[in-house]
C-alpha cells in the first residue's frame, strides 16, 4: 500500500503553504505574498498571513497556484510513446494505437496507467479527465487511487469499425455493463475519483452504442466523454456516414450538454459553435496533439468569444510525447496568433484555461480551479528557474517560460503528493523500470523495431 493510504484524511490534520507569491485564479492579474491554509481536504484560509498548520510547505520565492487541470488525456497509451511518429490520425490509429491497445495485457495496463499518472503528478497536473482502453479499466482507477491524483476515468467503447482490431470490438451490451460495474466500484472512491462514459468517437461506434452511452451517465450522472472532429478526414466521413457535422450529429444523439467533454473540435461548421455554447458542451482543446498528427488547430479565441466551455489537454503519449499541461499552456498562447494576431489570447486566459475553467469542464464548478476558502485543496508550487528572470507577470512567467522541471510541491485533496520534486505517493523509478520491462513485451509481440 502506498504511503497516500496511511496518511490521515480527517478534517483535523492542517497544511499551512508558506510564504510564496499566491496567484488565486480569482481574476485575472491577482497576485499577492502570503500564505494558503489547508484544513482537512479544503482550502481554509488564503491571506498574507494565517495560523500554522500541523505541516508546513515552504514556498518562500516560489508560485502557488491552484493544481492544474487537464480536461482529455490518455494513460493507458504510455508504453507507446515514441512508437507512433510521422502519421495523421486516422493511420495512426489503425496502425500503431489500435493494435498497441489490443495486445495490452492486465499487468501493462497497470504499469502504463502508473507510468502516466506518475508523471502528471510531477507536471503539476491535480486532476484530468481520462480514456481508457476497452479492457482491463479497473487498473487505471487502482493506479489513480494509489498514486493520489484527482480522476475522472472511463473505458473505451467501440462496437464497429473495419480497422478495428478484433480485439477492441465489444458486444454492445457486455460493453455498457462493464462500464456500469466500473462505475459501482470506482465512482467517488476517495472522494478523488469519478467515472465517465467514453464511447471512443462516431466512426467506431454505432448510434445505438452513442444512445446507449448517453442513457447510461444520464441515468447516474456521469461524465461523458468523447473525441470530435479532430481530423479532417474524420469529420469528411462522419458527414458521409450521417449527414450531418459530427458535433451536430452528437447533439442530435444527446451527446452535448454541461455533462459531455468532447476532445478536440478543430474542424466545426459555422453552427457547431454556437451549437456548443448554447448547450454549455465541455471542449478539451488539445494543442500538441493536433499539431503532431497534422490534424489542424482548433479556432480557440472564437470559442471563448462565443461563451464556450473550455479546457486544455495533452492527449496521449503517442501524439504528444509528454503529458504536461506546460507544453499545451506554452502551445494555446501562442498558437492562435498566427491567425488572430498577436496577443489573441493572453497568458492570464491560458492560465485560466489549465485552472478554474478546465474545472468547469470537468463538473467542479466552484470548488476547483482557484485558491479560495472553501475550495477543494489542490495546488501547485512552482519553484523558478533562470528561465524566469527577472521575474514579471506570474501569468506569463508560468505560460510561456514554464516547465515540469519547476514543479516543487503538489498537494491534492489536502495531501503532498509531491515534495520537492519527489512523488510521495510510489517509487517513480520503480514505475520508471516497470514501464520500461512492460514496453519491451508490448513491443516484441507486436514486432515493432
Amino acid at each position: 500500500m502506498s504511503p497516500f493510504h496511511n496518511r490521515p484524511v480527517s478534517g483535523e490534520s492542517s497544511l499551512l503553504v508558506r510564504g510564496g507569491t499566491v496567484v488565486p485564479m480569482t481574476e485575472p492579474g491577482a497576485f499577492f505574498t502570503g500564505d494558503v491554509l489547508i484544513r482537512g481536504t479544503r482550502i481554509a484560509a488564503v491571506a498574507p498571513e494565517t495560523p500554522p498548520g500541523d505541516r508546513t510547505l515552504d514556498a518562500r520565492g516560489c508560485l502557488v497556484l491552484p493544481g492544474f487541470v487537464q480536461t482529455h488525456v490518455h494513460v493507458v497509451q504510455t508504453l507507446a510513446r515514441h512508437r507512433a511518429e510521422g502519421l495523421p490520425l486516422l493511420a495512426w490509429l489503425a496502425t500503431r494505437v489500435w493494435p498497441y491497445e489490443a495486445a495490452l495485457t492486465e499487468e501493462e495496463v497497470a504499469a502504463a496507467a502508473r507510468l502516466g499518472v506518475a508523471e502528471l503528478l510531477l507536471s503539476g497536473t491535480t486532476a484530468a479527465l481520462d480514456m481508457g482502453t476497452v479492457h482491463h479499466h479497473h487498473q487505471v482507477f487502482a493506479a489513480a487511487a494509489e498514486l493520489g491524483i484527482r480522476f475522472v476515468s472511463g473505458k473505451c467503447h467501440m462496437d464497429r469499425g473495419e480497422q478495428v482490431p478484433p480485439g477492441l470490438l465489444e458486444d454492445r451490451e457486455e460493453s455498457l455493463a462493464d462500464a456500469e460495474h466500473l462505475a459501482a466500484r470506482w465512482h467517488g472512491y476517495a472522494s478523488r475519483l469519478r467515472y465517465a462514459v467514453a464511447p471512443r468517437f462516431v466512426l467506431s461506434c454505432s448510434p445505438e452504442l452513442l444512445i446507449a452511452c448517453v442513457e447510461l451517465a444520464r441515468g447516474r450522472g456521469l461524465v461523458l466523454h468523447t473525441h470530435a472532429s479532430e481530423n479532417r478526414e474524420e469529420t469528411q466521413l462522419v458527414r458521409s456516414l450521417t449527414g450531418k457535422g459530427n458535433v451536430a450529429y452528437l447533439a442530435d444523439l444527446g451527446f452535448s450538454g454541461p455533462d459531455a467533454v468532447l476532445a478536440h473540435c478543430v474542424h466545426l461548421e459555422d453552427g457547431e459553435y454556437d451549437l456548443l455554447a448554447r448547450t454549455r458542451t465541455g471542449i478539451a482543446h488539445c494543442p500538441g496533439a493536433n499539431l503532431k498528427l497534422a490534424s489542424g488547430i482548433a479556432d480557440l479565441p472564437r470559442l471563448l468569444a462565443v461563451g464556450a466551455r473550455v479546457g486544455l489537454g495533452a492527449d496521449g503519449p503517442p501524439c504528444n510525447n509528454r503529458l504536461s499541461i506546460f507544453h499545451e499552456m506554452a502551445l494555446a498562447g501562442t498558437l492562435h496568433n498566427l491567425r488572430h494576431g498577436a496577443g489573441s489570447i493572453s497568458p492570464w486566459q491560458v492560465l485560466e484555461l489549465a485552472t478554474w475553467r478546465g474545472a468547469e469542464v470537468l463538473g467542479w464548478r466552484g470548488e476547483l480551479g482557484r485558491l479560495e476558502p472553501g475550495y477543494l485543496a489542490d495546488l501547485v508550487v512552482l519553484e523558478p528557474s533562470l528561465s524566469w528572470e527577472p521575474w514579471g507577470d506570474p501569468a506569463s512567467m508560468v505560460v510561456f517560460s514554464g516547465g515540469a522541471a519547476n514543479v516543487r510541491h503538489v498537494v491534492v485533496h489536502g495531501q503532498i503528493v509531491v515534495e520537492d520534486g519527489q512523488l510521495l505517493t510510489a517509487d517513480a523509478a520503480a514505475i520508471g523500470e516497470d514501464a520500461r520491462k512492460a514496453a519491451g513485451a508490448v513491443a516484441k509481440r507486436l514486432r515493432w523495431t
